[in-house]
């Protein structure tokens, strides 16, 4: 039986990776070993960084909503426990952007909170 030469899909699958790793910095776009290497990083990182983008929006969200509550005169907690008891059913993302982009609604909100607590 005749010997086959992987020329071909060896050449194919080199290039699919350096494809992968356009735009790299110094040899690891150009050289397949260690632009294998950073791909295969580069995509275990991905993986990784989409399950941490929730962590990180939600943490930016109740950094935003302690702050606005603060020049309220409330602390985070004590907001989002009124919240349950006043009975207002909106999430961290939807608080936040109140927050920011409508300060006097959100300062209603607060003194429904205020009362309810007191």
């Amino acid at each position: 039986m005749p010997r086959t030469k992987g020329g071909v899909v060896s050449r194919r699958r080199r290039n699919r990776v350096l494809k992968l790793a356009k735009g790299y910095f110094g040899s690891k776009h150009t050289l397949y070993r260690t632009a294998n290497q950073q791909v295969m990083k580069s995509l275990a990182y991905a993986y990784r960084d989409r399950k941490r983008r929730k962590r990180d929006f939600r943490r930016l969200w109740i950094t935003r909503i302690n702050a606005a509550a603060r020049l309220n005169g409330l602390s985070y907690n004590k907001l989002m426990f009124g919240l349950r008891k006043v009975n207002i059913d909106i999430n961290r993302k939807m608080l936040s952007e109140i927050a920011i982009n409508d300060a006097a609604g959100f300062t209603v909100i607060c003194d429904k909170i205020k009362e309810a607590v007191k």
